[in-house]
């Protein structure tokens, strides 16, 4: 696992945006994994720019999300269908036919979880997974449990990641309480992983979900178990 400490967001994120652009640009048709949230829109951001300048073409790229919120369609200004597409999708070339996100309003989401699964084992599998990280170390929306979930599953959204949430709607109440996410398996799968974090309210679980045991009450600690991790960390 390689750990870069960032002195800044903005440093996290243009180091995090240069690690994605160098994987389209050695494998133009590359399936990048894909993660919603604050952590990852400096990157996004960065990545349009790049885009923007003529030094990237995302027009091979295919996209996987790691999860949306049950409930809510690509319309709604809270889905993680249209923050994609908002904040990404919509200032490169990247195919939007290629651009793949959990169905949030699916009549049964453990089968959309099993298609979703599908979906990807027929891409050949993620070449780099981007992972941000929950205060209560989850990863996707794969919350603290008893045992690592394999599969994309619908899931209970935990009270600490419902109230960090909460910022991004009218009221707390507002925010969905499950949704649906890539289970471990995927995003184990993936040939890279690049995690980014920002803030001092991060530090603490970044420490130990890199440093302490593999536990499933500690989702990202399983990265401990994949080859080649990066980690971009910034407490401003």
């Amino acid at each position: 696992m390689k750990f870069i400490k960032a002195d800044t967001y903005e440093e996290l994120s243009k180091i995090a945006a240069n690690i994605i652009a160098s994987q389209v640009i050695m494998k133009p048709d590359c399936v990048l994994g894909l993660a919603t949230g604050s952590s990852p829109l400096g990157t996004y951001a960065n990545l349009a720019k790049m885009y923007e300048a003529g030094d990237l073409d995302f027009s091979n790229v295919t996209t996987v999300n790691l999860d949306e919120y049950a409930g809510l369609d690509g319309t709604h200004e809270q889905s993680y269908r249209y923050f994609m597409n908002r904040n990404l999708f919509s200032k490169i070339n990247v195919d939007i036919e290629k651009t793949y996100v959990p169905n949030g309003i699916a009549s049964d989401l453990v089968k959309e979880g099993l298609n979703y699964d599908e979906l990807i084992q027929s891409l050949g599998g993620i070449d780099l997974q981007l992972l941000g990280i929950g205060v209560d170390g989850h990863i996707g929306f794969n919350e603290p449990d008893s045992v690592f979930v394999a599969e994309t599953h619908p899931v209970k959204l935990d009270e600490s990641t419902i109230e960090a949430n909460a910022r991004f709607f009218a009221t707390k109440e507002d925010v969905p309480s499950q949704a649906i996410t890539m289970g471990m398996r995927s995003i184990m799968q993936a040939r890279k992983i690049l995690l980014v974090a920002n803030g001092k309210n991060k530090k603490a679980i970044l420490e130990r979900a890199i440093n302490g045991p593999i536990d499933p009450m500690v989702p990202a600690s399983i990265l401990q178990l994949h080859s080649d991790v990066t980690v971009i960390f910034s407490e401003i």
